[in-house]
């Protein structure tokens, strides 16, 4: 057993190698089917969903959720909940959000990234004109998300309507972009730490800011190196996964750094677990219910002094 940050004991789920099949089959048997969060590694050329399900066939669990998306040429790091835990997404802290982006001027593409078909070109801009658009596109700001995109309008899915030649009339939405850091320009590629809240399009940024200079622009590169109070540095890899590497599975109270703490007698649990209120002992909206082992029990909202249980993660 290893130590979660809030002190609750982690179990390192082994995993055997992956003998990935086309039917889905996995050699190997697995120790057991874990409940609680995992960080991953993703690399590019794969999608989330490929992520997930490695992930799910690896950990012998059904259900498992992620809380948020790469695109397949992105990289780093996708915060997934396992098994039960899956209930505490609502309330799972996810930002502000970290990114390591390149950002390449001269053209613009159809998908707003380096794996799009230019659709203008342009000469780069100079480095003031960019570091005067940076100021421009940082704070909340209107953002028009990708033409390829899972944004829906009536129901159809932006990227299928622009594969069928007949793009959706995305309305903007406001997103917030707390810090640009600029690691490097070279006159042609500017690279960047970009820090920003959920639902913001870097590849969104990249095309705003190649028009903000006057020029054009893609994204290049894009990887993800932390989420709320995860990092990258934390994770583990895909390719560990698939050899068979213990899985790093933490309690999901690490994913709850939003939500105030408060401890439950044994009456208290006997009540959670009934889906029946109990007196709330600290100040917040919400709060992550503990046993006395410090372990997690139920996720509760404020109801008046009460703390009433939303999602609960034992049987009764």
């Amino acid at each position: 057993m290893s130590q979660a940050r809030d002190g609750a004991q982690v179990p390192r789920v082994s995993a055997a190698p992956l003998n990935d099949s086309p039917d889905g089959a996995v050699d190997g048997a697995v120790s057991r089917s874990p409940d609680g969060l995992l960080l991953v590694d993703k690399p590019a050329g794969m999608t989330s969903h490929d992520a997930v399900a490695i992930v799910r066939r690896a950990a012998g669990v059904r259900r498992v959720g992620h809380a948020g998306t790469l695109d397949p040429f992105a990289t780093g790091l996708l915060v997934l909940l396992l098994g039960r835990a899956t209930r505490v997404m609502p309330y799972l802290a996810g930002e502000p959000k970290v990114y390591e982006a390149t950002i390449r001027f001269g053209s613009e593409t159809e998908t707003d990234d380096a794996d799009g078909q230019p659709t203008r070109l342009a000469a780069p801009p100079g480095g003031d004109a960019v570091r005067a658009a940076i100021l421009a596109l940082t704070g909340l700001i209107a953002q028009v998300p990708p033409a390829y995109s899972a944004k829906q309008v009536a129901g159809r899915r932006a990227y299928d309507a622009a594969r069928a030649g007949r793009p959706l009339d995305l309305p903007a939405v406001t997103v917030t972009v707390h810090q640009w850091a600029i690691d490097d320009w070279d006159g042609e590629s500017l690279r960047a730490r970009i820090t920003c809240g959920g639902g913001t399009y870097i590849r969104a940024l990249a095309r705003d800011l190649g028009r903000a200079t006057g020029s054009a622009g893609h994204l290049a590169s894009l990887r993800r190196t932390a989420s709320g109070p995860f990092r990258v540095a934390d994770a583990i890899t895909v390719s560990s996964i698939r050899e068979g590497a213990a899985l790093p599975v933490q309690s999901p109270l690490a994913g709850l750094a939003d939500c105030a703490s408060d401890r439950l007698d044994a009456d208290g649990v006997r009540r959670v677990l009934h889906g029946l209120p109990v007196p709330a002992m600290v100040a917040g909206r919400h709060a992550a219910l503990r046993d006395d082992a410090g372990v997690l029990v139920a996720v509760a909202d404020r109801d008046g002094d009460q703390w009433r249980p939303r999602v609960v993660l034992r049987d009764a």
